[in-house]
């Protein structure tokens, strides 16, 4: 499998303050053929006017990654934290049996971020938030695995990769496993295939070689193949 979906074929919602492209259904959109991938059950690629955001709301079993891209997000929850990431930075927080947060961009400058979704392997459980500042050296030129064994450890067969770059690289999709990869700057040639800015791809059980143009920021989901 190797499919292309463009910016323009997700789902883009303008509220004014917020602008954003579901890649899956979610909230005012809705499309029964985006469901989910595997594991993924939303990502949504929002870009939040500044001193707006989300006020207080709760979720309930499902692990969520936030990967800030531009701006800075301060986050606050019923678990007493409050914490501002940045660029580069990764929150996540097993909502479980239940969790109450609010993210907002308190700057004037507009903050775009990822929001990622993945269904847990088991409901319930005990209600957990964390963030990660990574180096922008740990993610030129190589992939930084910040979502699995070695650092961020959710409640799913999954794992996150990002990376920046300018040369050439690649990444090899395991028999039996699948991914979804976001675009998220820069256009970057994969497999004779060029991905515009807010392209994604979903592909499985195969070689990825990707040939970026000028300067390439590309985040991958691996999981287990459906």
């Amino acid at each position: 499998m190797f499919t292309i979906q463009r910016k323009e074929e997700h789902g883009n919602i303008n509220h004014g303050w917020l602008n954003t492209y579901h890649h899956f259904s979610f909230a005012n959109f809705f499309d029964p053929n985006k469901m989910g991938f595997g594991s993924l059950r939303v990502l949504n690629d929002d870009y939040i006017k500044g001193e707006r955001g989300f006020d207080m709301h709760s979720h309930k079993d499902m692990e969520i990654i936030t990967y800030v891209i531009d701006g800075v997000l301060t986050h606050r929850d019923s678990l007493h934290n409050e914490r501002s990431v940045n660029r580069g930075q990764v929150q996540y927080m097993s909502a479980g049996s239940g969790i109450m947060h609010s993210e907002h961009n308190n700057a004037e400058e507009t903050l775009r971020l990822l929001q990622i979704w993945i269904l847990p392997a088991s409901t319930g459980g005990i209600p957990n938030y964390g963030d990660y500042l990574f180096e922008p050296d740990e993610r030129k030129d190589k992939w930084l695995h910040f979502v699995g064994k070695d650092k961020i450890k959710l409640n799913q067969d999954v794992n996150f990769y990002v990376i920046e770059t300018t040369k050439p690289y690649e990444f090899d999709i395991e028999l039996g496993r699948q991914i979804y990869l976001v675009n998220i700057e820069g256009d970057t040639l994969i497999n004779d295939q060029i991905l515009k800015q807010g392209d994604s791809l979903m592909a499985s059980s195969m070689k990825l070689e990707f040939t970026p143009e000028g300067s390439s920021h590309v985040l991958l989901i691996e999981m287990k193949g459906e």
